[in-house]
């Protein structure tokens, strides 16, 4: 197009035109107005004979057909300017509106889909439709309206993040908030030197994100795919457009072995170690992660949260008690190797530093090994503190201490509260173990029999070694939370997700928590849900331009904290953003 000249000699533009349109405007003019011939049309507006010929020819053509534009002139309409001729953008908006989707969730998926709309325009489009307000919906039955949607939508994936105009939507912008952490930790840089697979649409950071998004996003079912793969702020935490679909997430855990896996833990391993995160205590517990199929490939394991034994995988976890962080995960237990777990948790923590003596205690329950091994742990110089199992024996001989030889001991909890327990201490000889062992008998313990801890540590104060001992619970909060947030057992949900893999990522993912929430006051302590509730689930527009990502966060009561945080992550370059940085600000609305 033209640009004006305030210069300009008004009778040259008619007699010397400059832009070929308005030459071949005024060429033609003298050939069908003038009645020029193609010779005379030719020499005075410096054509070719053959080019005039090719002008009048086409010219008719486009004239003739009836369905072009004006090659020339344009018809300036005033008011704004139509952005759907054919009616999908708004067939696409009512379809959703009858499936109960709010304004904000149609705007994340019309702008997955890039149909540029405001949520002005779409509430013009619902009321123009006759469609009243939504009634108050709980988040059960918004998940369910979102996941029952057909047809289903489709989104190109895209890796290249190019620079855009205008912003996007997203019901989940607080997920951004988690990237400083992976990048300040180095996490990004051990998932892109990782053995982990990746395609040639989606790389190995991309693929690895991807699965952490939806772990940190608490979806419960992959298979209900548009509740989550249009939104475009959980493909950006990837370095992606959209995320990719279901059948994608299936496809890519298929390649991943337990090598892969072991080796990625112990990098994060490194990681934690490196950054003072583990303590020289660690905790180990088992879970039971059911299995659903038709085929009984696997072995029966008691299912605590159900009562009774089932066809299952048993996986073991190992938490530090300090910080909550889980350094080591393995579903590859059976029943013949489950005595070595600890181990091989043992030679797990210690294989890439053997000089490393950190790991100074290891808690664990009664059925984890055996007396054989608790001598070896103590020939390694490593510490223990388990429980023993109740034999009629025992019992009796228990029962048989005079009640002048029990000792009252208050023990306090992390909160500053504490309760008072009953203990009587001694040494005993057992059989397959070299040397004494020390015994403590507990009572008042809120369950109906005694408890009966055993360990090789000598020195430690009764108190702190009960104490001790009762932080062990921690790490089962942390497997119920695996399984409640982290859908550790529901994790096929409609598609094949390798179990193994499956909880390396929510190791990840819980992991990311507890240092996200480390320096909340407050909230260092809070399960997942709480945080996820408080921070993460928190809707936003987002504006990528070629430096920085910008990130506006609806306002809410816990808003201020997480700005305070963000402030110190301004300069935190991403590579998988394409080096840009990410601003994080307020926004004035709720």
């Amino acid at each position: 197009m033209l640009k004006t000249n305030p210069n300009v000699d008004f009778s040259s533009y008619f007699t010397k035109p400059s832009a070929p349109g308005h030459r071949q405007y005024l060429a033609l003019r003298k050939f069908f107005a003038d009645g020029c011939s193609a010779e005379q049309v030719a020499k005075e507006c410096g054509y070719t004979i053959s080019s005039v010929y090719s002008m009048v020819r086409d010219f008719k053509e486009k004239m003739g057909s009836g369905d072009s534009e004006d090659p020339f002139f344009k018809d300036n309409k005033t008011g704004r300017k139509p952005i759907d001729h054919k009616g999908e953008i708004e067939e696409t908006v009512i379809n959703l509106r009858k499936k109960y989707f709010s304004v904000p969730d149609i705007l994340i998926a019309t702008d997955a889909l890039g149909y540029g709309l405001t949520i002005y325009s779409i509430e013009k489009i619902i009321t123009d439709a006759g469609f009243a307000r939504l009634p108050r919906r709980d988040k059960q039955f918004k998940s369910d309206a979102v996941s029952s949607y057909e047809p289903k939508f489709v989104a190109p994936i895209s890796c290249s993040l190019a620079p855009e105009k205008d912003a996007f939507s997203s019901q989940l912008a607080g997920l951004l908030c988690v990237l400083p952490f992976i990048a300040k930790y180095g996490i990004g840089k051990a998932i892109s030197e990782s053995a982990y697979p990746e395609t040639k649409d989606i790389n190995r950071m991309a693929s690895i994100l991807s699965f952490v998004a939806l772990k940190l996003s608490n979806v419960k079912r992959y298979s209900a795919d548009d509740t989550w793969c249009m939104d475009r702020g959980m493909g950006l935490f990837a370095g992606l457009n959209v995320l990719p679909k279901a059948a994608w997430f299936s496809s890519y855990s298929s390649a991943v072995t337990r090598g892969m896996n072991v080796s990625f833990l112990k990098s994060l391993h490194s990681i934690w170690l490196d950054n003072s995160l583990l303590s020289d205590t660690a905790n180990l517990d088992f879970t039971t992660i059911p299995y659903w199929g038709d085929d009984d490939p696997f072995e029966n394991n008691w299912s605590g949260k159900r009562g009774k034994s089932l066809a299952s995988i048993q996986a073991v976890l190992a938490q530090d008690p300090e910080n909550g962080i889980l350094c080591y995960g393995d579903t590859t237990v059976r029943h013949k190797g489950q005595d070595d777990v600890v181990l091989e948790f043992l030679d797990f923590y210690r294989s890439d530093k053997r000089a490393d003596k950190s790991l100074k205690y290891l808690i664990f329950d009664s059925k984890f090994t055996t007396y054989q091994n608790l001598s070896k742990l103590n020939g390694e110089g490593i510490k223990f503190i388990t429980v023993r199992r109740r034999g009629k024996t025992i019992v009796e001989h228990i029962n048989s201490i005079e009640d002048s030889r029990w000792k009252k001991i208050d023990v306090e909890r992390d909160n500053g509260k504490g309760r008072t327990v009953t203990c009587y201490e001694e040494n005993d000889v057992i059989k397959d173990y070299d040397g004494a062992i020390r015994q403590v008998f507990i009572k008042d313990n809120g369950k109906m029999k005694p408890a009966i801890l055993m360990t090789n540590d000598f020195n430690i104060p009764l108190k702190d070694l009960i104490r001790k001992y009762s932080r062990r619970w921690l790490v089962e909060t942390e497997i119920s939370e695996h399984i409640d947030f982290f859908h550790l057992n529901r994790n096929s949900s409609g598609i094949v997700v390798k179990v193994d893999f499956d909880l390396t990522m929510a190791i990840l993912a819980h992991n990311l928590y507890r240092l996200f929430c480390m320096n909340f006051d407050g909230y260092s302590h809070c399960e997942a849900q709480t945080i996820f509730n408080k921070f993460i689930s928190t809707p936003g527009s987002i504006w990528v331009d070629d430096k920085q990502v910008t990130v506006r966060l609806k306002r809410k009561r816990s808003l201020p904290i997480l700005m305070e945080q963000m402030d110190t992550f301004k300069e935190i370059q991403y590579p998988w953003l394409d080096g840009r940085t990410i601003a994080f600000h307020a926004d004035s609305t709720t």
